[in-house]
């Protein structure tokens, strides 16, 4: 099952459970699974994640568009229709403005055009002032996880050396 990431798993990852410092394996068992077809993510999420100008930013830059993908053709349909849930959703303007504006937008369509599985932090939210990417991803038939459940299926290990 190929996953798409979030950036907040990225940023997470950095700053908490998974520190470049002291736990090298996971951002190594990231590269092995996007060469395996199995993890990547999209070019707004690098975008989002190379602003940052630290360390996280420097992991992104040098990544390939084999990692983070490029929007393509297959995509317009899905953009069409995650757009049209979301103005028909009953969410406030301000919210459906900003969605559409959001890599968040890029990688629910990219993920619903190609068949991959959302992962992220976010969890579903009833409020109607921010689209989640939960929320979107449930509208549009979209699977969705949390980056722990992604470990766990795929049976990640990050068992420490000599």
């Amino acid at each position: 099952m190929p996953y798409l990431l979030d950036s907040n798993v990225f940023i997470q990852a950095k700053n908490f459970h998974y520190g470049f410092d002291f736990c090298p394996a996971f951002w190594i068992w990231i590269d092995v699974n996007n060469e395996s077809d199995t993890v990547f993510s999209i070019e707004r999420v690098k975008t989002e994640l190379v602003g940052y100008g630290d360390e996280l930013s420097n992991w992104a830059t040098v990544r390939s568009d084999r990692f983070f993908l490029p929007p393509d053709g297959q995509i317009v349909p899905s953009l069409a229709q995650v757009s049209t849930w979301a103005r028909d959703g009953g969410f406030d303007a301000g919210a459906v403005n900003q969605f559409l504006q959001d890599a968040d937008y890029y990688l629910v369509a990219h993920a619903h055009a190609h068949g991959y599985t959302v992962v992220t932090h976010e969890i579903p939210s009833n409020s109607m002032r921010r689209i989640k990417i939960p929320n979107a991803c449930i509208g549009n038939g979209v699977p969705c996880m949390s980056p722990y459940e992604m470990l766990r299926t795929e049976r990640a290990r990050f068992v420490l050396g000599p």
